[in-house]
C-alpha cells in the first residue's frame, strides 16, 4: 500500500475541490441506466383536469415543500464552495425545495471551513436543509476515532439542519485511495445515532443504490426516511478512478473503472425500497421533469438532483433559474398529461414498467 502512503494526510479539502472539477468536467456517468427509460406512465387523451390545476406541493418529515425536490448533498469543505452553496441554497428558497450540503467532515477536522457549509441557511432560512455525515466517520477507522454524538450535533447546529443524512458511500470509500473501508459496526452506529438526536436521520446511499434486505434493517435502525441513491447518474468509482489517474495510482484507477457501473439502477432501488414503508427520495439519474415524474410515480415522495443543479449553478445564478423553472414546468406537464392534480394522484395513476428494471422486480419476487 505504498502508494495510499504518498498522499498527504488531510487532504479533505483539497478533494472536495477535485470532485466538482472531476463531477462537472469529465465523463462520470455509467454505462449503467437509471432505470428510466423502462417506465412509461400511460398518457390519459382526456385528462378531464387544467394545467393551471396542477399542484406540485409535498410533505415530507413535517416540512412543507413547494415541489417535489431537493437539491442534493454535493459540496462544502472548500472555500469555493461557499458561492455554490450560496447560490444552490437561494434557489431552494426562491422555489420552496430543499437542500442538502455535502459531507461536513471537513468542517469537523477544520472548523474554519463552516461557512462554507453554514452559508446554506444564511441563503435559505426557512428551506428544509439537510446536515450531512458518513457512516465510515460513526465507527472507527485506521489512526482516526468515530466522531461522537457531541460532534455530529455541532455539525447539524452550523447548518441549523432540519434533518441528518448519514450517507452510505462504501463504493466510493473502496477505490479512493485514501477511502475508509472499515465497515463492521456501522449499521448498530446509525442505530444509537437514530436515536441520540431529536431530529430525523436520512440514511442516503451515494450512487450504488439501496436493497429492499438493507432499507429494512435502517428501518428497524431508526431512520426516518430513504434516499435510495441509485446506480445510473453521476458514478463516484469513475469520479475516484479519475482521481487516481491524476495521482498516478494506476491500480484504484482500474479498479473505478472496472466498479464503474456497480449498483442498483434508480428506478429498480425505488421499488426495492418501496414496501417498506418509510418516504424516499429518489436520487440517481434524475435529468428532468420527466424522470422526475418517473420517479414520483415509483413512490417516490422528493426527487433529488445533484449534478445537473451544480453545472447550472457554476454558469450563474439565472442558469440555476432557468433549470429549475424548466424543472418544473416539465413535471407539472407530464402531470397534467397523467391527468394528475397532484403527486399523491400520479402514484395512483397507470404505468408500465418493462425492459431491464421489469426483469430486475420480477427476478427479486417484488411488485
Amino acid at each position: 500500500m505504498a502508494d495510499v502512503e504518498e498522499l498527504p494526510v488531510d487532504e479533505i479539502p483539497l478533494r472536495k475541490s477535485d470532485h466538482i472539477d472531476i463531477t462537472t468536467q469529465r465523463e462520470v456517468t455509467p454505462a449503467l441506466s437509471p432505470g428510466w427509460d423502462d417506465i412509461h406512465l400511460v398518457h390519459q387523451a382526456l385528462p378531464e383536469i387544467d394545467l393551471d390545476e396542477v399542484e406540485l406541493g409535498v410533505d415530507f418529515l413535517g416540512h412543507h415543500f413547494s415541489a417535489p425536490f431537493i437539491i442534493s448533498s454535493m459540496t462544502g469543505g472548500h472555500p469555493r464552495a461557499t458561492e455554490i452553496n450560496r447560490s444552490l441554497a437561494r434557489a431552494a428558497q426562491a422555489y420552496g425545495l430543499g437542500m442538502g450540503v455535502g459531507s461536513q467532515r471537513a468542517a469537523v477536522r477544520r472548523p474554519e471551513l463552516l461557512s462554507t457549509y453554514a452559508v446554506a441557511r444564511e441563503a435559505a432560512p426557512t428551506a428544509f436543509i439537510v446536515a450531512n455525515v458518513g457512516a465510515p466517520q460513526l465507527i472507527a477507522q485506521d489512526g482516526e476515532a468515530p466522531l461522537d454524538l457531541h460532534a455530529i450535533q455541532g455539525i447539524i447546529t452550523a447548518v441549523r439542519g432540519d434533518a441528518l443524512a448519514v450517507h452510505l458511500n462504501y463504493l466510493q470509500e473502496v477505490v479512493q485511495p485514501e477511502g475508509d473501508t472499515h465497515a463492521r459496526g456501522a449499521l448498530s452506529a446509525i442505530e444509537r445515532l437514530a436515536r441520540g438526536l431529536t431530529l430525523p436521520v436520512i440514511a442516503k446511499e451515494t450512487g450504488a443504490g439501496m436493497s429492499h434486505e438493507q432499507a429494512k434493517n435502517l428501518q428497524a435502525a431508526g431512520v426516518a426516511a430513504l434516499d435510495v441513491g441509485g446506480a445510473g447518474g453521476t458514478s463516484f468509482a469513475l469520479v475516484e478512478s479519475f482521481r487516481a489517474a491524476d495521482r498516478q495510482l494506476a491500480r484504484f484507477e482500474r479498479l473505478g473503472q472496472t466498479l464503474g457501473a456497480w449498483g442498483i439502477p434508480t428506478a429498480a432501488s425505488l421499488r426495492e425500497c418501496a414496501a417498506v414503508g418509510l418516504p424516499l427520495i429518489a436520487t440517481g439519474g434524475v435529468r428532468n421533469g420527466l424522470d422526475a415524474a418517473k420517479a414520483l410515480a415509483l413512490g417516490a415522495n422528493l426527487v433529488g438532483l445533484a449534478r445537473p443543479m451544480l453545472t447550472a449553478a457554476l454558469e450563474g445564478y439565472p442558469a440555476l433559474e432557468a433549470f429549475v423553472e424548466e424543472l418544473l414546468h416539465t413535471l407539472r406537464a407530464v402531470m397534467f398529461l397523467c391527468g394528475a392534480r397532484t403527486v399523491e394522484e400520479l402514484r395512483n395513476r397507470p404505468r408500465v414498467i418493462t425492459g431491464f428494471t421489469a426483469g430486475w422486480i420480477s427476478s427479486r419476487g417484488l411488485t
